[in-house]
């Protein structure tokens, strides 16, 4: 009797496991979709003066949601919200993710002066 306990304690330990790493599967993003060397999911910064479709390599890519301070980061810059989701991000021009200014929805672009910018944060949806 013990080991028939034991036998479906452990099928029900593995069951629940299935259902759990389907569901960590449905929440992925429906397609990866890498843009111009921007991961899916992340934020990403190309170098200054370049244009992604010339140079498909961001200099810097964040993909936890909060703030990220920035550095050396001067003169105009594309930066792309790859992010899925919903998520969101925002330039800010103190470090720690305060006084932000412009705001990017999913998949919006925005060329803009990073010289001012001291902190980007990503938001969950």
């Amino acid at each position: 009797m013990r080991k028939m306990l034991s036998a479906f304690a452990a099928l029900a330990t593995a069951a629940t496991a299935m259902v759990a790493m389907g569901g960590a599967a449905q929440a992925a993003p429906a397609s990866n979709s890498t843009v111009y060397g921007c991961l899916s999911g992340n934020v990403c910064i190309w170098p200054q003066g370049v244009n992604p479709i010339d140079n498909p390599h961001p200099t810097n890519q964040y993909a936890s949601y909060g703030a990220h301070n920035l550095s050396n980061q001067f003169g105009y810059h594309w930066v792309l919200n790859n992010q899925y989701g919903g998520a969101g991000a925002a330039l800010c021009n103190n470090y720690g993710g305060t006084n932000c200014g412009e705001y990017l929805a999913q998949d919006q672009w925005t060329y803009t002066d990073l010289t001012p910018i001291n902190s980007i944060v990503l938001y969950r949806p």
